[in-house]
C-alpha cells in the first residue's frame, strides 16, 4: 500500500513502524515528520493542517490511505477534504473530531449516550468558575474546552492555583469544572468506521512529569502494556475491554452516527476505575501519546489492514484484533525545562548504544539533523524521544529500558525512573 502519515511526533513513528514491521511491503510518506522518521519514511512537504494541500498529494501519488495522527489537522477539516475525494482516511471528520476539541461537546454526546462519567460545569466568567468549585469541591478538575496538547488539565487541592489556571484559559473561552474522580486511570484504544468498533489492548500512562505523580501534567511521561491487574477487579482484561465497549464505544459512536457526524477513526477513551465503576474522563480523537507506542509493538494483526477496514467501512469483516503475550514499556526522554519552558538545539549523544540493548526501539517525538553534515542529531521540543522496550515480563522491560535511557546523552534531559514500577515488582 501507499500509505500518507501526517504527523511530526513519535505518535506518528510508532504507527510507520507498526506499519514497517508487517510483511507486506508499504511505500510510506510523512508529513512532516523528524529526524527519526525519515529514517523509516518519506518525508514530504506538505501542510498537514491544509485539506486541499494533504489532498492535492494523495491525489497525484495514488496513495491509498491517509493516516492523520495528531489532532489539529482532524479539528481543522483534513479528513473532511479527503473523504470528498474519495480518498480512504483513518481519521474523523471535524464535526465528530469535536469529541477531543471541545470538551464541552464531548459531555454532551456522553450524556446524550448515558455514557458514565462525572458531573461538569460549563464556566465562561471567573464568578462562574467560583460557583462550580463551591457545588463541587475539592480536589479541583479544571480543563481547557479546547486543544491544549494534554496540558490543559489541573488536579489541585489549592484553590487559588485552580483559579489561576481556569483565568488562563477563560480569554480564550469557557473551561469546564469536573467532579474528581478518584482511581486507576486506563487509557483505551477503538478503532471505528462510523459503526463497528473494535478495540486494542489497554495501557496505562503516567502524566506527571516527576516520580511517584508528582510536577505539572504533561502530554505524558512513559506508559506500558497489558495491565495484569485489571484481572482483580474484573476477572479478565477481557471482561473489562468487553465492559467498555459495551458502555462506552459503542453508544458514543452509535450517538455520533445519529446525528449525522459518523465517527470514522481512533476513539480514545480515557478511563478512571472508581469505587463506584469505570467513568470516562475524556475522549481523544486519535492515537494517544505516549501509549501508542507501547500498543503498537504487542499487536500481531497487520496494522494497515485494521486501519484500511476502518476507513472504508468494511471494520465488521475484520476479527478483534490479536495482540502478543509480550508486555511493553515506553520511558520519555524529556527536554530541560519541560513541560513549563522546555530547552531546545542540544545535541543528542549515544542513540545508537541505546538501540542496541535488546528488545529495545528508539520512537522520535522532537528530533531533527543539525545544519552540519555528520553531526549529532538536536532537540527540538519538550518531549524528546521514547525508549520503548519489549520482553516476556515487565522487570525484564523494565531493565531494557532503563539501560538503554542510560545511555542516551542530552544535556539537563530528564525522565521518570518509576514506569510500570509496580507491575515489576
Amino acid at each position: 500500500m501507499k500509505i500518507l502519515v501526517l504527523g511530526s511526533g513519535a505518535r506518528e513513528h510508532a504507527i510507520i513502524l507498526a506499519l514497517r514491521a508487517e510483511q507486506t511491503e508499504h511505500e510510506i510518506f510523512v508529513a512532516p515528520g523528524n529526524a527519526g522518521i525519515a529514517q523509516d519514511a518519506t518525508p514530504v512537504s506538505v501542510d498537514p493542517l491544509d485539506g486541499g494541500a494533504v489532498t492535492a498529494f494523495a491525489h497525484e501519488h495514488a496513495i491509498d490511505l491517509v493516516v492523520v495522527g495528531p489532532e489539529a489537522p482532524l479539528v481543522a477539516g483534513v479528513a473532511d477534504a479527503l473523504r470528498v475525494r474519495g480518498i480512504p482516511v483513518f481519521g474523523p471528520g471535524k464535526a465528530a473530531a469535536q469529541l477531543e476539541g471541545s470538551k464541552s461537546f464531548a459531555k454532551r454526546v456522553m450524556d446524550a449516550a448515558g455514557v458514565p462519567t462525572g458531573r461538569a460545569v460549563r464556566a465562561a466568567t471567573t464568578a462562574e468558575v467560583e460557583s462550580a468549585f463551591d457545588d463541587l469541591g475539592a480536589p479541583y478538575v479544571v480543563k481547557a474546552d479546547g486543544l491544549a496538547a494534554g496540558k490543559g488539565v489541573i488536579v489541585t487541592s489549592d484553590r487559588g492555583e485552580a483559579l489561576a489556571h481556569a483565568e488562563q484559559y477563560l480569554p480564550a473561552g469557557p473551561v469546564l469544572i469536573e467532579e474528581f474522580l478518584s482511581g486507576p486511570e486506563v487509557s483505551l484504544f477503538f478503532l471505528s468506521d462510523g459503526d463497528t468498533v473494535r478495540a486494542l489492548s489497554p495501557a496505562q500512562d503516567f502524566k506527571r512529569a516527576l516520580d511517584g505523580d508528582a510536577g505539572p501534567n504533561t502530554g505524558g511521561m512513559g506508559a506500558y502494556s497489558p495491565l495484569p491487574w485489571l484481572a482483580e477487579q474484573f476477572g479478565s482484561e477481557q471482561a473489562f475491554v468487553d465492559e467498555v465497549t459495551r458502555d462506552v464505544a459503542l453508544p458514543v459512536v452509535r450517538q455520533l452516527d445519529a446525528e449525522g457526524t459518523p465517527f470514522i477513526g481512533l476513539l480514545y477513551a480515557g478511563l478512571i476505575l472508581t469505587p463506584a465503576g469505570v467513568r470516562v474522563i475524556e475522549f481523544n480523537a486519535r492515537f494517544g501519546d505516549p501509549e501508542t507506542q507501547i500498543v503498537l509493538p504487542r499487536l500481531v494483526t497487520p496494522l494497515s489492514e485494521l486501519l484500511f477496514a476502518a476507513a472504508s467501512g468494511t471494520l465488521e469483516d475484520q476479527p478483534d484484533p490479536v495482540f502478543s503475550d509480550d508486555v511493553a514499556i515506553t520511558v520519555v526522554l524529556a527536554s530541560e525545562g519541560y513541560p513549563e519552558a522546555p530547552q531546545t538545539g542540544r545535541p543528542i549523544e549515544g542513540l545508537a548504544e541505546a538501540a542496541s540493548v535488546e528488545g529495545v526501539r528508539l520512537v522520535h517525538a522532537a528530533t531533527a539533523s543539525p545544519d552540519a553534515p555528520g553531526g549529532s542529531l538536536i532537540a527540538t521540543g519538550g518531549r524528546v524521544l521514547n525508549v520503548v522496550a519489549v520482553a516476556s515480563d515487565f522487570r525484564t522491560a523494565r531493565d531494557r529500558a532503563y539501560e538503554a535511557i542510560g545511555r542516551i546523552r542530552l544535556d539537563g534531559s530528564h525522565y521518570r525512573t518509576d514506569i510500570a514500577a509496580r507491575v515489576a515488582e
